[in-house]
């Protein structure tokens, strides 16, 4: 969840209980304030249009990078925080003048292939050596094949997001009514990964609603070793 969308505080918090729990917490693209790099072991910096906050710095904070190539809730489109929200702050870790509207076009625009996709993995993986690089999928028919890609590009993560998450940054048009259960993504993308021996190439995560131990243990169970919350925290 980016800075702008949640205040400072609540970015503050969820990095202090990252850093006492030993787990990471994910900023969306451009939202990591400055003051908050000193918790770089229990960050992941996310990187979707590259046009929000995204530099050097940004890069080199998080123990892992992710690509946004697209998320469950919105499959369609990138966030959107309306312009009230962009004021001090927000506008200049946003890199974005105060009182603009932050609105991410679809998710990767100029990435049209595999190759694409492995050349950005390359350059952020050269732009934080230490940085593991996942990259987040829409759960929806098919997405087991791109998964494979995925792998075959270098990535050291696949997560499948599912339909069911919430975002306080798009429009209700864009949230609702899009892709399809974590659980089917998961499955396939798990089985898919299996048939094409690539399952040992990368860990797969996924999100989307996890709202109990239930939860986890089902995504376990068809095959996910990461687990990601936002409205449960």
């Amino acid at each position: 969840m980016s800075y702008g969308s949640i205040s400072f505080n609540a970015h503050e918090s969820l990095a202090r209980a990252a850093e006492a729990l030993g787990i990471c917490y994910n900023t969306g693209e451009g939202g990591l304030h400055e003051d908050l790099y000193r918790y770089g072991r229990n960050t992941i910096t996310q990187v979707a249009s590259g046009r929000f906050g995204v530099h050097e710095d940004y890069l080199m904070a998080g123990a892992a990078i992710e690509i946004k190539m697209g998320q469950g809730a919105k499959p369609g489109i990138g966030g959107h925080l309306p312009g009230a929200k962009i004021v001090g702050d927000v506008s200049r870790t946003r890199m974005i003048p105060e009182g603009s509207d932050a609105i991410s076009p679809a998710p990767h625009h100029d990435i049209y292939s595999i190759e694409d996709l492995e050349q950005l993995i390359f350059d952020l993986k050269n732009a934080n050596r230490d940085a593991r690089i996942s990259v987040k999928l829409v759960s929806e028919a098919g997405v087991g094949t791109v998964a494979a890609g995925v792998a075959k590009a270098g990535a050291q993560v696949v997560l499948i997001s599912g339909y069911d998450g919430g975002t306080g940054a798009a429009p209700s048009s864009s949230i609702h009514n899009a892709g399809l259960p974590w659980e089917l993504g998961l499955a396939e993308t798990h089985q898919t990964l299996i048939m094409n021996g690539l399952r040992n190439k990368v860990r797969i995560e996924t999100d989307g609603k996890l709202m109990s131990g239930r939860d986890v243990a089902i995504a376990a169970l068809l095959g996910a070793e990461e687990f990601g919350f936002a409205t449960a925290p």
